[in-house]
């Protein structure tokens, strides 16, 4: 009975071992700047502003064989932030929106990942903004993978969520009005698998 019962738990750790090792880890290629992070908001009911993060970091790993498995995580520089508009980007740096000389980071990381058919998934995680962490769920899109022509393998994730900047203590949305209350983020992430080649 103790042979058989140190047999399977063998079997179970070699399981375990096989699964870890089929994970496959990528960064995301920032260098390349083939990796977007972009968000819009509506601009006192009238308009879409359309904006974007310049500077952030991360990696994520997918596991075909159990999704389940995936992670993802991602630093933001919120200073990086870039609306095509000088004197605007500075007002959204200081303190009525993202107060980046207190917060310059945001960042996510992953709780969950759920396949749910036809190439999409539902991506669960950590979400921290201005000093405050809240539980966000992203609509993930598989937008493919592969052998890139410089000998690396690359897999590229598509990602849309929206939050509300006033739950994150970011008080300023509230001068736009009602209709920008709420905060459109798109994901686009283009990741090399570790181990590869890290330049086009």
């Amino acid at each position: 009975m103790k042979k058989l019962l140190v047999v399977l738990i063998v079997g179970l750790m070699n399981v375990s071992t096989m699964n870890v090792a089929q994970a496959e880890e990528f960064a995301l290629d920032t260098e390349g700047t083939h990796v977007f992070i972009q968000f819009k908001v509506k601009h006192l009911g009238y308009s879409w502003l359309y904006g974007r993060f310049n500077k952030f970091t991360g990696n994520f790993s997918y596991d075909e064989t159990n999704p389940t498995a995936a992670k993802v995580s991602i630093e933001i520089d919120t200073n990086s932030v870039d609306s095509n508009h000088v004197k605007r980007d500075k007002h959204i740096r200081d303190d009525d929106f993202l107060n980046v000389k207190e917060f310059p980071k945001a960042t996510f990381v992953s709780t969950s990942f759920e396949e749910v058919g036809e190439g999409k998934a539902i991506l669960k995680g950590d979400f921290t903004l201005h000093g405050i962490t809240k539980n966000i769920m992203i609509d993930v899109e598989h937008v493919g993978h592969g052998r890139d022509p410089w000998g690396g393998y690359r897999r590229g994730l598509y990602g849309t969520t929206s939050i509300k900047p006033a739950e994150y203590g970011v008080k300023g949305m509230e001068k736009l009005g009602p209709h920008s209350a709420e905060l459109f983020l798109e994901f686009s992430l283009e990741g090399i698998r570790q181990g590869g080649p890290q330049k086009i």
